[in-house]
């Protein structure tokens, strides 16, 4: 996940609410943030909320997915977020995606169809996707909710983007709580950075002094240099086994992106500068991925 969707999971966390208004539903009653780790922790959602409407009885699940460009495994990720929450809660969420940028022009998916290779089975999903660039901003400012308020300089405004910048300000210093106001500034920075560059901007943001006096920026650091060295860690055991076994490593890719765990990822870096032949590497892939199948 990029940095500007892991700052957007401090949104949902604590403004959960405030996503699902973006997708049209102005009726809550309730609503809380739950466990994201369902069933496989090497999979899981950005986010999932169960959130009570007016006239229900019971609440919904909603999964959320935020996507920093309209990236083909969005449509992945949405897929499995659905089965993962039918496999372990035994009904269908609702599933909603955010795609925060469009400097990367993409048809984002909405819908999935999937089918065996012998045709006998075959699973259709459709979602919620929203692109949040089409988005009135005025209309998340007259919203009322604060936790709105860091998307608005990636929504659509016409004018300069200045006034909307000292809009957002004002709301956050008036409206947030005490304990939230400085993570809202910081997150509200690191959002615009997607669009803007311009520093005296970020200043209306409080700027650099923010970021660095920031304790959920540090989160957000740690965070990142660990996905950076995940990153690498696959990086360096595909070239590996590329350089020993040839190109057919490559098909490797999409096992290995779904291991999360530092130290099975060392251990497949040895391996795969030990094994004797792809077979051998494979059946190490498939232990780690029943251990992390069954750890507790």
């Amino acid at each position: 996940m990029h940095e500007y969707d892991k700052s957007s999971k401090w949104l949902i966390e604590h403004h959960g609410n405030a996503i699902l208004w973006l997708a049209g539903i102005r009726d809550l009653v309730e609503w809380r943030a739950l466990q994201a780790e369902l069933v496989q922790p090497r999979f899981h959602p950005d986010a999932f909320l169960e959130a009570r409407r007016t006239g229900q009885d019971n609440a919904s699940p909603y999964i959320l997915e935020m996507a920093t460009y309209a990236e083909p495994r969005v449509a992945d990720q949405a897929v499995r977020d659905a089965s993962l929450v039918y496999l372990d809660r035994g009904i269908l969420p609702e599933v909603l995606v955010v795609i925060l940028s469009h400097k990367r022009p993409r048809r984002p998916a909405h819908a999935a169809d999937l089918r065996s290779e012998q045709g006998w089975t075959r699973l259709q999903m459709t979602w919620r996707t929203i692109e949040l660039w089409k988005l009135p901003a005025e209309e998340l400012l007259e919203a009322g909710d604060v936790g709105l308020i860091p998307w608005v300089p990636l929504c659509h405004f016409d004018g300069p983007p200045a006034p909307i910048f000292r809009r957002c300000r004002e709301r956050i210093d008036r409206d947030a709580l005490p304990e939230e106001r400085e993570n809202l500034l910081v997150v509200s920075q690191i959002l615009a950075g997607l669009r803007y560059t311009d520093e005296r901007l970020f200043q209306l943001f409080g700027g650099r002094e923010a970021m660095i006096e920031s304790p959920l920026l540090e989160k957000l650091k740690v965070e990142w240099s660990r996905d950076a060295a995940q990153v690498a860690a696959r990086k360096s055991i595909l070239e590996v086994l590329e350089a020993r076994f040839g190109p057919g490593a490559l098909e490797l890719r999409p096992d290995l992106d779904a291991i999360h765990d530092a130290d099975t990822l060392s251990a497949l870096n040895r391996a795969a500068a030990t094994c004797t032949s792809l077979k051998s590497f494979r059946g190490h892939l498939v232990k780690v991925r029943a251990g992390e199948k069954h750890r507790p």
